[in-house]
């Protein structure tokens, strides 16, 4: 397959037109990041949009892979002299990796088996003459012929063994029956688990008696097994009608009743037991674990992507509170900017109960500092602190409008610990940093939680149990979209933060901040060219990326790319808008008479109409935040408790994590609810994801309360 047919091929795969898939190749190929070819290439591209491009990516790196695998295994079995225009028309025509290492089985190198000794051993023309079935002479008879005690063939039976050894083997690598074998077993097995120890308690005894045909079985469950069996709780079998999978060999192996029958019959059976059946059900369990992993990441990226997009809280002073017992709460103060103020240590709870005097540390910093809002990290006594806040604020509410809420602490000791925290408080114990990062990710979720392995931010299900290179890799991607979608302030932006942009590294992101500390603030983007490590290309990925708002060119505060500038300015000029501080408002206005002849002007702009749409949203709305468009986190200044709940009642919630079964909510008690995937909607609901996603603001109604477990039920049906 050439590279034409390659795009052809792709292109209907994802309905798309050639054209397009084409020149986006051709620009992956050419170094381009993701989000530049989205964000800046739309004219070639047809606008695609990132997740078409990777997909672009990902099926053409599949059909290269599988062009080179194909030249490599036909130059392998053109070597053994083996290479039929038959075979060689099968293995080019091949569109999958499984297909083609079914026909190149017979051919690749291998261990001694029991078919290969028996070979060596001369046997394989007896096996022929078996497998011809045009002799009547019985089988022992025949194989009497072959007895070579110099070869280890003492007697007749044992050559009719090696022979059907052979024979066994054939069977097995025929690709046809391979693939006769997969189809029914993907259709008709039924995956069956069962105990270890039935009388054992553990988290997995939903399976302890579980059997479910393996095509439509959910991926959560698939996870839940492979982790049960990983741990030694279950037993997994495969199980599928193994004589109906014996027959299947028959049929292409046994020409009808004769001399050899039972013979190939019997060894068609020890071909599927033995051979066949092992392999086939190590696939399906691959397939299935592969859909699971993939349908997990999948969510884990949808999860990550929304809480990345979380709007910022914009102009506020934040106390992060990292509550705790023994060791006591740490307090953080941070100004407007996130620039770390002041921080204690305050012991409000058990063993030291110094409540009254937490409460006034808190009070007075809340004064000094002149706070806003107080985060609340959700861990280990939480709801404590979260009682002591309310009553403050409630004390406060004459002299000072305080709010407060309860921020997901996940990942906060992870980043303690971290070099990068250490690099940002070389001053401060690890155990004083968390503070910091909850009060940071309510100020900017993106710009903090970014310095934090994804896997650590709580938003999966399953994650250590999936791929880790696929997981990785595609939380990393999520984290490069929602990075380049935002933006990034070049003059304020962290180290950890400017890598993910589009065209950056670790090294050129640490230069950037290195400059800055240096040459101080950079006043205009063109400036990024004096950084080491980033010449023209690294700029051209970068620069739309990378906002001034205090620059000297208002234009370096939009995604309008320096290369477009030019067609901006004259954009301005057209719409006599001199001041785009002030008469933004005038320029879509002012245009609509060039726009009834807008091909004319796209010609004058040297420009395509995407380019020409996004300067015109870009120049009516510089230093836009597409997160602003997000709905807000909910701000509380009293106490919900778990006892003051009652079914039927309604409240409002934000999503905290979305998984296959349904979504976890925060109503402002200690537990999180469950809305199960049957109360997400008036409707079916196949795949959570198609109505809810994180961060959400829901209303819902209470379902069931079970204090003893701490299990609470929501409902999304209101009505």
């Amino acid at each position: 397959m050439n590279e034409a047919q390659m795009f052809e091929r792709i292109a209907g795969e994802l309905n798309l037109r050639e054209i397009q898939v084409r020149h986006t190749i051709q620009l992956l190929d050419d170094q381009n990041t993701v989000p530049f070819i989205a964000r800046y290439r739309k004219e070639q591209t047809g606008s695609l949009d990132e997740n078409q491009i990777r997909a672009i990516e990902e099926r053409i790196n599949y059909l290269r892979n599988l062009q080179s695998r194909k030249e490599t295994i036909l130059k392998s079995i053109e070597e053994q002299g083996k290479l039929t225009p038959e075979l060689a028309m099968k293995i080019k025509a091949a569109m999958k990796n499984q297909e083609l290492e079914d026909l190149y089985l017979p051919y690749k190198p291998k261990k001694r088996t029991r078919g290969t000794i028996a070979r060596e051993r001369g046997l394989e023309p007896l096996a022929l003459h078996y497998l011809a079935q045009e002799s009547d002479i019985p089988a022992l008879q025949v194989a009497a012929g072959y007895v070579n005690p110099e070869k280890d063939v003492p007697d007749a039976r044992a050559a009719l063994a090696g022979a059907c050894d052979i024979i066994a083997e054939t069977m097995s690598e025929t690709a046809e029956i391979r693939q006769d074998i997969r189809q029914f077993t993907w259709e008709q097995a039924v995956l069956n688990v069962k105990a270890r120890d039935p009388q054992q308690r553990s988290e997995y005894e939903t399976y302890y008696d579980f059997a479910q045909p393996a095509k439509l079985i959910q991926p959560y469950r698939v996870l839940a097994i492979n982790r049960g069996e990983k741990e030694d709780f279950l037993k997994v079998k495969v199980l599928v009608d193994a004589e109906h999978c014996q027959a299947l060999i028959g049929h292409r192996f046994i020409k009808g009743p004769g001399a050899y029958t039972e013979l190939l019959s019997d060894t068609a059976k020890d071909a599927y037991q033995r051979l066949i059946a092992p392999s086939i059900e190590r696939e399906i369990r691959s397939e299935l674990r592969d859909t699971a992993d993939g349908h997990a990441i999948h969510i884990f990226a949808s999860n990550l992507k929304n809480l990345l997009l979380q709007p910022p809280v914009k102009q506020q002073r934040i106390m992060g509170i990292d509550p705790g017992f023994r060791t006591g709460c740490k307090v953080a103060v941070i100004d407007e900017t996130g620039k770390y103020l002041t921080g204690v240590t305050i012991y409000p709870h058990p063993p030291q109960n110094e409540y009254l005097k937490a409460k006034e540390t808190v009070r007075r910093l809340a004064e000094t500092y002149q706070i806003d809002i107080i985060a609340i990290g959700n861990g280990t006594a939480s709801r404590e602190t979260e009682q002591m806040t309310a009553e403050l604020i409630a004390e406060m509410k004459a002299v000072r409008n305080l709010h407060y809420i309860i921020v997901s602490e996940a990942g906060a000791s992870v980043y303690s610990a971290s070099e990068v925290a250490q690099k940002e408080f070389p001053d401060l114990e690890a155990s004083m940093r968390g503070n910091i990062s909850i009060a940071r990710r309510l100020l900017d979720p993106l710009a903090e939680l970014v310095k934090i392995d994804p896997k650590s931010i709580g938003v999966g299900l399953y994650q250590h149990d999936v791929n880790q290179r696929q997981l990785t890799e595609t939380l990393q991607q999520v984290v490069e979209t929602c990075v380049n979608q935002v933006g990034v302030n070049l003059n304020t932006a962290s180290a950890s933060l400017l890598r993910y942009v589009s065209g950056l590294t670790s090294r050129t992101a640490e230069n950037i901040v290195h400059f800055r500390e240096n040459r101080g603030a950079f006043r205009k983007r063109e400036d990024l060219l004096q950084v080491d490590g980033i010449g023209a290309v690294a700029f051209e990925q970068a620069a739309g990326f990378l906002r001034i708002p205090e620059g000297e060119d208002v234009l370096d505060n939009t995604f309008i790319h320096p290369e477009s500038y030019q067609a901006a300015r004259e954009l301005l000029k057209i719409s006599e808008v001199s001041d785009l501080r002030t008469q933004r408002t005038k320029i879509r206005q002012n245009l609509r008479q060039f726009e009834k002849n807008l091909d004319q002007l796209l010609t004058r702009l040297n420009i395509g109409k995407p380019t020409y749409q996004d300067i015109l949203t870009n120049l009516e709305k510089p230093g836009l935040d597409p997160r602003d468009e997000m709905p807000k986190p909910i701000f509380k200044s009293d106490v919900l408790k778990m006892e003051d709940l009652k079914e039927g009642m309604r409240l409002t919630g934000t999503v905290r994590n979305v998984v296959d079964f349904g979504a976890f909510v925060d109503i402002g008690v200690k537990q999180d609810g469950l809305i199960h995937i049957s109360q997400l909607a008036n409707k079916f609901v196949k795949n959570p994801l198609e109505v809810i996603a994180v961060g959400d603001i829901v209303e819902v109604k209470i379902t069931t309360i079970d204090m003893e477990r701490g299990r609470i039920g929501l409902s999304r049906i209101l009505d």
